[in-house]
């Protein structure tokens, strides 16, 4: 197999050296990695993926990917593997395994959330039913016996004839964490994790009218707004929105991932809690109409045009460059929740599961939801544990209980990017 690269040309080219375009799943079992059992289950998993199994090459002006028959490399040492270098066998995705943690690695220009979490669900499968013994149910899983359909592989982006002229979007800029309070973007993401039950926290947002989302969206909003309440920006979260529906593919493995925009302003702010969920909720309900979300996969598709008429990796790197910087202006926070994880019979056997990716803004927020837990990854490029205590003030407000981990420094694994020099 060969194929051009399309729709992972933008996330390659907006990879940089120690910071790549990538996504990290962690997980956290009950009881220690056996490695052997691992090797079986990533060595399955793989099998049942084999668009994933694949070697970037460079030909002209031009980036394919090719079969890549070589076993994907499983570590032993939290920081994983680099990709796309001899470490890892020139793939694209790769695994770790020490104590009790399961860790998957893979370009978020291969895949988004929702096709992470089909590759985790199969590795789960195929890890517990070995390591305990037990004989668990298939329903719901991709495995070796499935017949892969064309629809999994095929690019729906590509495939589409007809699309709506991209929207034009007259938008200021956004507040600023970085700038309204003064700090200083890090070479290193810091993550900050908050665990809650799902119990609870459901609870308390339908209660109000909301949903995992937007009500995560509005509380970071609502903590934003007291540190500034000077402020004459707007608060704009983006919220990640898939765009499979819309496209009419459900089962297309590619990274495929619009935003709606949550603006949280005058007007809204004096309003009580749950008629602002209700403004967020019809925000979103507005923006994720096939129409508008089919005007953002347009919009998407030219720029890569664009990028792919450019004769010199310089000028693709600067226009990739360019784009993240408008992204940087137009949204204040990004959120990111691809629904419940539904790992089947072998969620007993979790007991956390964090998700961390590349994003352009200063603060993601990746929301988890496994084993009757919400996990927040609240992720920001700077140190400053200020809009984190924000945050977690506004769920002292409301009552929501919760754990909270410290920082640690979000390492996501680099690309050896094929235009650097060894």
């Amino acid at each position: 197999m060969e194929q051009k690269l399309f729709t992972e040309i933008l996330p390659l080219y907006k990879s940089k050296n120690n910071n790549s375009y990538s996504i990290r799943i962690r997980i956290r079992l009950t009881d220690p990695i056996d490695a052997d059992i691992l090797r079986n289950a990533v060595d399955n998993t793989m099998k049942r993926y084999p668009y994933f199994c694949v070697r970037l090459l460079k030909k002209g002006d031009e980036f394919v990917f090719v079969d890549n028959q070589s076993p994907v490399v499983i570590a032993n040492v939290p920081k994983g593997t680099e990709l796309n270098a001899a470490k890892s066998n020139y793939h694209m995705i790769s695994f770790s395994g020490y104590d009790s943690w399961i860790v998957m690695d893979i370009f978020h220009g291969l895949t988004d959330g929702i096709g992470a979490y089909e590759v985790v669900r199969t590795l789960l499968f195929y890890y517990c039913s070995q390591r305990y013994n037990k004989t668990l149910s298939e329903e719901g899983i991709r495995t070796l016996k499935d017949d892969i359909p064309l629809e999994e592989w095929e690019c729906p982006v590509i495939k589409t004839t007809k699309l709506p002229i991209p929207r034009r979007y007259e938008m200021t800029p956004s507040l600023n964490p970085i700038t309204a309070a003064r700090l200083q973007t890090e070479k290193f993401a810091t993550v900050y994790s908050v665990l809650t039950a799902e119990s609870d926290f459901m609870k308390f947002t339908r209660n109000n009218g909301g949903s995992p989302g937007t009500m995560v969206a509005l509380l970071l909003s609502r903590s934003i707004a007291k540190l500034f309440p000077a402020t004459r920006d707007v608060i704009r979260i983006i919220l990640s929105v898939n765009q499979r529906k819309a496209l009419h593919a459900p089962l297309a493995h590619q990274s495929l991932v619009g935003g709606a925009f949550l603006e949280y302003g005058d007007v809204l702010c004096h309003l009580p809690l749950r008629e602002q969920i209700e403004a967020y909720r019809e925000m979103v309900s507005d923006q994720t109409q096939e129409e508008k979300v089919l005007a953002g996969v347009s919009s998407g598709l030219g720029l890569t045009k664009i990028l792919l008429a450019k004769n010199t990796d310089e000028e693709r790197i600067k226009m990739a460059s360019s784009a993240d910087e408008m992204a940087s202006h137009v949204g204040t926070a990004c959120v990111s929740y691809v629904g419940k994880a539904d790992f089947k019979e072998a969620e007993k056997y979790v007991q956390e599961f964090h998700a961390w990716s590349y994003s352009s803004l200063p603060i993601t927020i990746q929301i988890s939801a496994v084993n009757g837990k919400f996990m927040f990854d609240f992720i920001q490029k700077f140190n400053s544990p200020i809009y984190i205590n924000a945050f977690l003030n506004e769920l002292d407000e409301h009552g929501i209980s919760y754990d909270f981990q410290d920082g640690m420094l979000e390492k996501l694994p680099n690309i050896k990017l094929p235009w650097l020099k060894k």
